[in-house]
């Protein structure tokens, strides 16, 4: 057998080797022609096109990390006029041949045959008779000696592989067909010794290939069409984040045109997460994909100043749409008198009704407020020039222009539709918010959003643009943009942890997917924001996509199951429609230890933790991180912060070149900068202090808890949650 073994190691590591030297032709034909595409005889603008064609192209290509260029394999069985019958496919992040027009080496994962690699089972083998999966070495760039082993999983008569194919022993192959609860096939890695272990292998070195690793469950909603939006509930360690990304580089894929017209925005929670998934992406065969925060989006201004927690809630609050509508729209006023314009010796008039008239139309039609003034114009303007055109004839477009830009004309319109910019409009609002606030929101609401100045009185267009504006008024100000005129939109947006947005920050995205689609993704159990959305049909009518459907994703990778144990115990106190999560791993430490000194014990359990291999992450409510960082320090062990090691500990992997063997494994972090990070250890210091922190601690101690992927360690000194319901050991 282990002959065998080999030869056929052997055999895939030449054809990677083959795959190797096609990829380096591609390149090196990739830009001979963005050289030739320049000095091609067309038309500028064909030209143009052409050349950033080829250059994307180009850096595309050069860009492609250094990693395995093919992580599975599809034999198809030999069926008499079935697709693809007899045919072999290697799966990648992308198509690799030695001529475009030759028959690919390697096959996009994204392509329509690959779907197999992915759903296909022995109760459904969709045509495959041997699906393979290749185990390279950890931090492997594609050395062929970096392909260890490979499993090979016989699907046409319903058995799975149970010798030894490399350096272990496969799992046994029965419950790899298993259904979960609601008849869906369960995901595979409970059949799989390769992928089971690159979902669990230590975050350290390079992200793991989580092309790889999608699972059934998720590869539905990564291949739903562009025009579906999707709503993803997905709890901890469930994929959620791999399946907005994996979508993202599928509708790229699959929809080129109709996305690059529009664009695809992915909007993330903070720039570590963004830092991450710029890593991703290429990983996934895609480059220069938009990536954002909702804060960057909106982001007319610097945020120089900061809101009481009261006056931001009230700002973040959907009824401030129509506080502003009134506001902007408060600035139109009925005609007092009426129009008079001079042309030559003639004077046109039109009167007070029928200025009304219009003005009362055009509102009518809700048009955006400077799509609104200048219909009033226009329409002004074809009652004079219809007058005009009764008693001299036809008038040519420089006479309607003339009259509509006349001085007469300008100041009928700042009269009655006014110009009107963001800024001056939200300073005057907030200077004095009774008219446009009275009836919708309270007294006190209305209270702790006034700004006071110390000139009195409200600002000018040109003071309000420099007024110190904070973060919640970016908000607001975005909403008055979009009231004056809609902003471009995109193709299709990707929004991560949604459940912490706002209904004035979802009513921002919503106006940028107007002609789009979006994918969302969080976790209820997870929203730790003031205004953190408590349903997903409350939060997509606030996106403006009220019928998207909402699935769940409870079937977990990378949380063991000993810890999504104990942080369901946790969901019925925290008032949410969340399923309990489940985990396929069995694997896992879960440690609880009360200590004297908090200090003392945590770093005994850090002590502990290095003798393990992986990241470790010590947890604690905020005002105690700093302090327990101190007594590590003192006590010999270096430290750094989330920030300094940046992306390296974010969910779904990390990002070193190299081991980390000789680094700074300890990171210190308060609990409210946790989420969406992950450790292979985490030590999660007394967490009663950090479910009495805030109002949604409870939320924040659940996020604290599912941070670890091997180990959790809870340190306290003072008597723990009674929700978590257990005792020390």
């Amino acid at each position: 057998m282990n002959g065998e073994l080999n030869r056929e190691l052997d055999r895939e590591r030449a054809y990677h080797e083959t795959c190797r030297a096609a990829l380096t032709g591609m390149v090196d034909d990739a830009h001979e022609q963005v050289v030739t595409g320049e000095n091609a005889f067309a038309s500028g603008a064909d030209a143009e096109v052409l050349g950033r064609h080829l250059r994307s192209r180009a850096k595309e290509l050069r860009l492609e990390p250094d990693s395995p260029l093919f992580f599975g394999r599809l034999d198809f069985a030999v069926a008499p006029g079935g697709d693809h019958s007899g045919e072999s496919y290697h799966i990648g992040r992308r198509r690799i041949s030695e001529h475009p027009s030759a028959p690919p080496l390697v096959v996009d994962w994204r392509a329509p045959v690959s779907r197999a690699f992915y759903r296909a089972s022995a109760r459904d083998p969709q045509g495959v008779a041997v699906r393979r999966r290749f185990g390279w070495a950890p931090w492997s760039k594609g050395a062929p000696e970096d392909l260890t082993s490979l499993e090979d999983e016989p699907l046409t008569d319903g058995q799975l592989t149970d010798g030894p194919l490399a350096d272990g022993q496969l799992k046994d192959g029965s419950l790899a067909d298993e259904r979960l609860a609601d008849g869906r096939p369960a995901a595979p890695v409970a059949g799989s010794a390769i992928l089971t272990g690159e979902i669990e292998r230590p975050r350290i070195g390079p992200m793991r290939d989580i092309a790889a690793t999608i699972q059934p469950e998720q590869d539905d909603l990564v291949r739903s069409d562009l025009t579906r939006s999707v709503c993803v509930q997905g709890a901890p360690g469930t994929g959620k984040t791999a399946v907005g990304l994996h979508r993202a580089a599928y509708l790229l894929y699959t929809y080129p045109r109709r996305i690059q017209r529009g664009g695809l925005l992915i909007l993330g929670p903070n720039r570590t997460f963004l830092s991450y998934i710029s890593e991703v992406l290429p990983a996934l065969g895609e480059i220069g994909i938009r990536q954002s925060t909702v804060g960057d989006e909106i982001a007319r201004h610097p945020v120089r100043t900061e809101d009481p927690e009261a006056a931001a809630v009230v700002k973040h609050d959907a009824r401030m749409a129509e506080v502003l509508r009134r506001a902007l729209y408060g600035r139109v006023a009925a005609p007092a008198e009426p129009l008079t314009v001079p042309d030559g010796s003639y004077r046109w008039r039109l009167g007070v009704d029928e200025l009304a008239r219009i003005v009362e139309e055009v509102r009518a039609e809700a048009p955006p407020y400077a799509l609104g003034r200048e219909r009033v114009r226009s329409r002004a303007v074809r009652e004079i020039q219809l007058r005009a055109e009764g008693r001299a004839g036809p008038k040519s477009a420089a006479w309607v222009r003339r009259v509509g830009r006349s001085q007469a004309v300008t100041a009928y319109l700042d009269t009655v539709w006014p110009k009107a910019g963001p800024e001056e409009v939200l300073a005057a609002l907030l200077a004095d918010p009774e008219a446009a606030a009275g009836g919708i929101l309270t007294p006190e609401e209305r209270r702790v959003i006034r700004r006071t100045r110390r000139s009195g009185g409200v600002p000018s267009a040109r003071v309000a643009r420099d007024l110190p504006w904070s973060a919640a008024d970016l908000v607001l100000l975005d909403e008055l943009a979009g009231l004056i005129e809609h902003p471009e939109g995109y193709g299709h947006i990707v929004i991560d942890e949604a459940q912490d947005l706002s209904p004035m920050e979802c009513r921002a995205i919503a106006r940028r997917a107007e002609f789009g689609s979006l994918t969302v993704l969080g976790d209820l159990a997870q929203g730790t924001t003031p205004w953190a959305a408590g349903s997903w049909p409350e939060l997509l009518a606030h996106l403006g996509r009220p019928d998207a459907a909402v699935t769940p994703l409870t079937t977990g990778f990378r949380v063991p199951g000993a810890v999504v144990e104990l942080a369901n115990r946790l969901l019925a106190s925290l008032d949410v429609d969340v399923p309990p999560a489940r985990s396929l791993r069995g694997d896992g430490e879960l440690t609880v230890r009360q200590v004297e000194t908090l200090a003392g014990g945590v770093t005994e359990a850090v002590r502990k933790a290095l003798t393990h291999e992986g990241s470790i992450g010590v947890i604690a409510a905020d005002p105690e991180a700093e302090r327990l960082r101190t007594a590590l320090t003192a006590a010999g062990i270096a430290t750094a912060t989330a920030d300094e090691l940046g992306a390296s500990t974010v969910e779904l992997g990390a990002s070193a070149d190299e081991p980390a063997s000789s680094a700074v494994r300890v990171t210190v972090l308060p609990a409210t900068a946790a989420k969406g990070l992950e450790y292979d250890h985490v030590v999660l210091a007394e967490p009663a202090a950090i479910a009495e922190a805030e109002a949604r601690g409870r939320h924040r101690l659940y996020v604290a808890l599912t941070r670890a992927v091997s180990r959790l360690d809870i340190v306290h000194s003072r008597p723990l949650p009674a929700v978590l319901g257990i005792t020390p050991g």
